[in-house]
């Protein structure tokens, strides 16, 4: 079963079991794969590949953290908790991430392969370890981690 049809069954027991929040995220996420479906020029009736249902649930998450940290800004506690909840099951569906720990461990080996000593060349670095890291690592912890590198 694909991802998508595994969302959509989640969705409907979901339902049945009068969990709210679950129902609303999922079914945000499955008028997402809907709208990416339009994008790709197929009709919503098709189903899109399981890398383009983690593509779609990853920019998902990104909004909610987004959402997260411009409510608490704004001093919206309430508003940044059903973010968190949303963010939460949204969460479910991505594989793991790597670790800080292991993202530095590989960073501290590429800056030193690529020869990276000045501040200025640190988008070089967290280029070329968001291509080799991939989907294995957030790309804002590989910032996090590089970041990191620059000021010790």
């Amino acid at each position: 079963m694909s991802l998508q049809q595994t969302i959509k069954e989640q969705m409907k027991d979901a339902m049945r079991a009068k969990d709210s929040v679950r129902v609303s995220t999922l079914r945000g996420l499955m008028s997402a794969f809907t709208n990416e479906l339009v994008a790709q020029k197929k009709t919503p009736q098709d189903e899109l590949s399981d890398q383009d249902v983690l593509t779609v649930i990853k920019r998902a998450v990104k909004q909610r953290k987004d959402s997260i940290s411009q409510f608490e800004s704004a001093g919206r506690s309430e508003l940044a908790e059903s973010e968190k909840a949303e963010l939460t099951i949204l969460s479910d569906y991505l594989p793991e991430t790597m670790s800080l720990e292991d993202i530095k461990a590989i960073a501290v080996k590429k800056k030193a392969e690529l020869d990276i000593t000045d501040k200025g060349k640190m988008g070089m670095l967290i280029g070329a370890l968001v291509k080799e890291l991939g989907d294995k690592a957030d790309g804002g912890d590989v910032k996090t981690v590089v970041n990191e590198l620059f000021t010790e």
